[in-house]
């Protein structure tokens, strides 16, 4: 292991960063990450510890393996093309105190009848063959055809589930940096508000990350995708129709800077859609906390949201839950409190048993017991959200 390192220092300090990018991320996770991984380090904020750093494209995945490995992080960092981009990031302009304190939505808790009636639906198994399926996929990298390909099926999914409903649209989000589209389901409210139930629907693998690499991410990310997808079976069998308009996503190319949710979040942003709910899906189904089941993350979500969630699994999961830290940008819901939106993301497990075989061709489905009883907790939890927050 050491002597890997040294040789990937040796060969990665003659880089000339001649196709580089630009990363944002937190200063105990630059520490940690430079290292195995030349960064050129060209801004430090010590206002609110966050490094910018310039890296070459090739290296990105090999960040994303660190994070993992060292920083136990899924993400951790957000990517730029321009140096004024990632600095305008970088500076803030107030968004995130917004997102963290501000209430902004009716949290009170009086739609019994119905969420009960919807989470008595889900079925685990339902869960399990669309991981199964996903997973299938040689990998689901943002750079590869299969990553294409894969959304392509979940968006055929849900266009089949919903088959029928004239308030229902279905469509890709196109990025023209990347060739993996992110997937956009609309079921249209009676209100402008938007809720937004999500998930990254790519898989990475290896030091580097390759379009060739097997990655069949079960756990990150094609459990959150499946769990996401019984949810919406069940809304569309039930007829629900929304007050709230709810759009469920799929994210690209989250594993590398969360680049899709970032560029989603930043349109909504400038085209002033009113979200008022952000939900983030990202691994469901590794139950590695035999003492808690469902982890609520801290930090960049929204402290409201967060004691709202809480309160659900109180009164309709009857489960263990408690609180942990994620760390800097670890998911996509990073990517909308960055915009000034209020996002929450519960977690299969407290940080320090995550699932180690994720980012590796181990990623499988057996290596959370060869079912999706864990991931059912967390269908009925977003079940849970979207009713009660539709009002």
């Amino acid at each position: 292991m050491k002597s890997f390192f040294g040789l990937s220092f040796l060969l990665l300090s003659s880089l000339t960063f001649a196709q580089s990018v630009w990363i944002v991320t937190d200063d105990i996770a630059f520490e940690k990450i430079d290292k195995h991984v030349v960064l050129s380090k060209q801004a430090f904020n010590k206002s609110n510890g966050r490094v910018l750093a310039q890296v070459d494209t090739a290296m990105i995945g090999m960040i994303s393996h660190f994070m993992h490995a060292d920083v136990q992080r899924c993400g951790g960092f957000f990517q730029f093309e321009t140096r004024d981009e990632a600095e305008a990031f970088l500076q803030g302009s107030g968004l995130e105190t917004v997102a963290e304190k501000a209430i902004f939505a009716d949290y009170q808790i009086d739609q019994k009848e119905t969420v009960e009636a919807m989470i008595a639906q889900v079925e685990a198994k339902n869960i399990e063959q669309t991981i199964r399926h996903l997973s299938s996929f040689h990998n689901r990298f943002y750079r590869a055809q299969t990553g294409v390909d894969s959304q392509t099926w979940v968006r055929n999914q849900w266009a089949s589930l919903s088959s029928g409903r004239n308030d229902v649209t279905v469509e890709f989000f196109n990025h023209n940096s990347w060739i993996q589209p992110s997937v956009v389901m609309t079921v249209a409210g009676e209100s402008p508000e938007v809720v937004v139930i999500g998930g990254h629907a790519d898989s990475i693998s290896g030091y580097f990350g390759s379009p060739t690499a097997r990655a069949p991410g079960a756990d990150d990310n094609a459990s959150g995708i499946a769990t996401i997808t019984e949810v919406i079976r069940i809304m569309m069998a039930s007829n629900y129709k929304p007050k709230k308009t709810i759009k469920f996503m799929g994210y690209a190319a989250e594993e590398v800077g969360l680049l899709g949710s970032k560029e989603i979040a930043q349109t909504y942003k400038r085209t002033n859609v009113p979200v008022v709910g952000v939900l983030q899906l990202d691994m469901t189904n590794f139950n590695g906390s035999r003492s808690q089941d469902i982890t609520l993350i801290t930090d960049y979500t929204n402290q409201q949201q967060n004691e709202f969630l809480a309160k659900l699994v109180d009164e309709y999961l009857q489960l263990s839950w408690g609180w942990d830290k994620c760390g800097y940008a670890c998911s996509d819901h990073a990517s909308w409190h960055a915009q000034g939106f209020p996002a929450s993301t519960p977690f299969e497990t407290k940080k320090n048993d995550m699932n180690r075989r994720i980012h590796t061709p181990q990623d499988l489905i057996e290596v959370s017991g060869g079912h999706a009883n864990h991931a059912a907790k967390f269908a009925k939890l977003a079940l849970a959200y979207l009713v009660e927050l539709d009002r």
